[in-house]
C-alpha cells in the first residue's frame, strides 16, 4: 500500500453563539459593519469550563467513530493548535489518552493558521513511510486571546476544532499528491502575543494585555497572506500535475470571506467549488480547514478521484497548500 486515504472526518464547534451585534455594540460599530468587511455573521466561543483538549477530543472522537476504526490501530496523533491547555506539558498526549489511543504517539504542532497544512502533509508522509493510521486534529480557543478593545482581532476570531483520520490505501494515486509549505520570518511580528514566552516571560508586573493577540498592520497581514496562499496553491497544483480547473473542492483557510474570494480569483478556481463555513463559525485559525472539510461532507460528498485543494497562511508568517486526491 502506497496511497493515503481519509477514512474519517470530524468537527466540533462550541455551543455559545456570539452574533456580530454583540461585538459591534461593544466596539461602537455600526450595525452590519462586520458582515460587510468579513462575511462573518456569528462565531462560536468555548464555555468557561472548556479547555482546548475538550474541543479537540470532540472532533477526534467524531472522526474515529465515523471511520469505525479500532482505536488501538491509530499510530500517531498530531494536534495543530496555538492555544494548548498548558505551555507544558503538550496537550496531544492528554487528547490521545482521553480518546483511548493506547498505541499512538502524540505531539503538538504550533503553526498558527497554517498548522493544519503542516500537520496534514507530515501525517501523509508518516502514513506512507510507516504504514500506520494517523489522526490529525486542529483546534483553537482564540476567544481567550482576543483583545476586546482591538477591532482587528475581535471581529474575526473564534473557537472550534476539526479532525481527519488518514490511513494507508491500496490506491497509489490517492492522498497528498502535491504540497508546498512556506515561511516568511521577516514578517514575524505582524500577528503576535507579546508576552508569555522566553522572550518576555510571565512576571508579577506583566500587564494582562501583553498576553493577548495584536495585529500590528491588518492591511499588511491581508496582502501578504493572500500572496502566500495563492503562491503556495499554484506550486502545489503544479507539483500534483493538475490545474485549477481540475479542482473539485477548494477549501481555503476561513480567514474572512473577502480574502478567500481573492485567493480563489487569483489562482483561477471556480467559485462554485469553494467550500466555506466562515459566515457561521468565523476564524478558528488552524481548525478552519478540517472543520469546513468535515461540515461540507454532507452537502458536497467527496468521491474517489476528487481533487481537494487546501491553502492557508497565518502568523509567523507561516503558510502552505496541499492538493489531496480523494
Amino acid at each position: 500500500m502506497s496511497g493515503v486515504e481519509i477514512i474519517g472526518l470530524g468537527h466540533y464547534a462550541p455551543e455559545r453563539i456570539v452574533p456580530n451585534s454583540e461585538i459591534e455594540a461593544r466596539l461602537g460599530l455600526d450595525a452590519g459593519w462586520i458582515k460587510r468587511r468579513t462575511g462573518i455573521d456569528e462565531r462560536r466561543y468555548a464555555a468557561n469550563d472548556q479547555a482546548l483538549s475538550d474541543l479537540a477530543i470532540r472532533a477526534g472522537d467524531m472522526a474515529i467513530t465515523r471511520a469505525g476504526l479500532a482505536r488501538e490501530d491509530i499510530g500517531l496523533l498530531l494536534l495543530a493548535t496555538s492555544t494548548p491547555d498548558h505551555l507544558l506539558p503538550p496537550t496531544a498526549p492528554l487528547v490521545a489518552h482521553r480518546l483511548g489511543l493506547g498505541n499512538a504517539g502524540g505531539i503538538d504542532m504550533a503553526g498558527a493558521c497554517a498548522g493544519f497544512m503542516y500537520a496534514l502533509t507530515l501525517a501523509d508522509s508518516f502514513v506512507r513511510s510507516q504504514c500506520v493510521t494517523v489522526l490529525v486534529i486542529a483546534a483553537n480557543i482564540l476567544s481567550r486571546r482576543i483583545n476586546e478593545a482591538e477591532r482587528a482581532s475581535s471581529v474575526l476570531f473564534a473557537d472550534g476544532a476539526g479532525a481527519v483520520l488518514l490511513a494507508p490505501s491500496a490506491r497509489q494515486n490517492s492522498g497528498v499528491v502535491g504540497a508546498h509549505l512556506a515561511a516568511q520570518g521577516a514578517h514575524y511580528d505582524l500577528i503576535s502575543i507579546p508576552a508569555g514566552g522566553s522572550r518576555r516571560p510571565f512576571a508579577r508586573d506583566l500587564d494582562a494585555s501583553e498576553t493577548l493577540m495584536i495585529l500590528s498592520d491588518g492591511q499588511a497581514v491581508y496582502s501578504k497572506a493572500v500572496a502566500m496562499m495563492s503562491n503556495a496553491a499554484e506550486i502545489a497544483l503544479r507539483k500534483a500535475g493538475v490545474t485549477a480547473a481540475d479542482v473539485t473542492h477548494f477549501i481555503p483557510h476561513q480567514a474572512n470571506a473577502r480574502m478567500m474570494g481573492t485567493v480563489a480569483h487569483q489562482i483561477g478556481v471556480d467559485p462554485d467549488r469553494a467550500r466555506s463555513t466562515v459566515a457561521m463559525f468565523g476564524n478558528s485559525s488552524a481548525a478552519t480547514i478540517p472543520l469546513t472539510l468535515s461540515m461540507s461532507a454532507q452537502e458536497h460528498r467527496y468521491a474517489p478521484g476528487d481533487i481537494v485543494l487546501m491553502t492557508a497562511a497565518g502568523a509567523g508568517l507561516t503558510g502552505g497548500a496541499a492538493v489531496f486526491r480523494w
